[in-house]
């Protein structure tokens, strides 16, 4: 499987969760971009007979979040109304969704996506793990202001009454968005590391999770990369391979997660993109969360990973799962066939 083998070619590649730009990603700002006429053309979509659903899907693909956010400011000033509101009165379903994630600034939308998350019965753990091991320190207190700004409460005060037990104790450490970021590798502390989690695992009798969640949880990627080449050496088995065999549920789940964007984290939303199409029915929210929220970051990386392992391209993947004015619009994001 692709970028998941070759640990030794990891140490120099570039990480989603330490880049700052956005030259990955698929949706750029609009070079002839004209607020004016946006709105104007937006409000005859919505106001004329009966919504022009593709003109919605044009503009609101081919703006980046930025300029969405003009557009929606200078929408409510001409029409005293918010587009979003319009958007979720005229349209409906995952496709009013869609449109509504792209209009909402990227911090703002993350954090919706954990509030509906932890709402209701029953905590989605898959959501939450998928956002707090793919974003990076930046992006997750983005989130927490927005979360507090949103709600007048703390996220992490939130959590905690939502998840619980390894899994619960390991995702605060993540939504606390203090990853060790520094750049410089330390070898011998990587050899220690990755003895001190052989100790804890594979070598033991019942297995110290705790050891896990703080080396995992708090070292800088750069340093995790180097760990997970001095596990192999020592272990025989990649430390993926003794997470899975070693815990289960959802800390296992969180914290191979956490491997996989260490490695790469395109690779890792490729294959939640795979898994969200693949067998009976399709997971729409992963896909929209997924393809709005990393088209500014590193969507085209996600494209290429997902040729690599999946064999066909996201695309035209989109094109056999999802239909309608849903379907043309993710398909917009995703641009164009690999």
């Amino acid at each position: 499987m692709s970028g998941w083998d070759d640990l030794e070619l990891l140490l120099d590649s570039p990480s989603s969760l330490t880049v700052t730009s956005n030259a990955r990603g698929t949706v750029k700002d609009n070079a002839n971009f004209k607020v004016e006429e946006d709105v104007s053309a937006l409000r005859k979509a919505i106001e004329g007979i009966g919504t022009t659903e593709k003109t919605l899907v044009e503009v609101l693909t081919q703006r980046s979040n930025a300029q969405r956010q003009l557009i929606a400011k200078a929408y409510e000033k001409a029409t005293g109304r918010k587009l979003v509101a319009d958007l979720e009165g005229d349209t409906h379903g995952d496709f009013e969704d869609l449109l509504v994630a792209l209009v909402t600034p990227t911090a703002v939308y993350d954090c919706h996506e954990v509030i509906r998350a932890i709402k209701g019965a029953g905590t989605t753990e898959s959501t939450l793990t998928e956002i707090f091991a793919s974003r990076s320190n930046r992006q997750i207190q983005a989130l927490s202001e927005a979360y507090l700004a949103e709600t007048g409460r703390s996220l992490i005060h939130d959590l905690q009454s939502e998840v619980s037990g390894d899994y619960g104790k390991a995702l605060l450490i993540l939504a606390e968005g203090k990853r060790d970021e520094s750049t410089n590798v330390d070898a011998a502390k990587a050899k220690a590391d990755a003895k001190a989690l052989y100790e804890a695992g594979e070598k033991k009798w019942g297995t110290d999770e705790g050891k896990f969640i703080d080396i995992l949880c708090h070292r800088s990627i750069p340093q995790l990369r180097q760990t997970l080449v001095e596990y192999k050496n020592i272990s025989k088995k990649t430390l993926q391979e003794s997470i899975e065999s070693e815990m289960s549920g959802d800390l296992e789940k969180l914290l191979v997660a956490v491997v996989k964007c260490v490695k790469t984290t395109p690779a890792y939303l490729a294959e939640r993109l795979f898994k969200s199409m693949k067998g009976a029915g399709t997971t729409e929210s992963t896909l929209t969360r997924i393809l709005v929220s990393r088209s500014e970051v590193d969507l085209l990386d996600i494209r290429a990973e997902y040729k690599k392992l999946f064999g066909c391209s996201l695309y035209s993947q989109l094109e056999s799962e999802v239909s309608g004015n849903y379907g043309d619009t993710l398909k917009r994001l995703c641009g164009q066939d690999d």
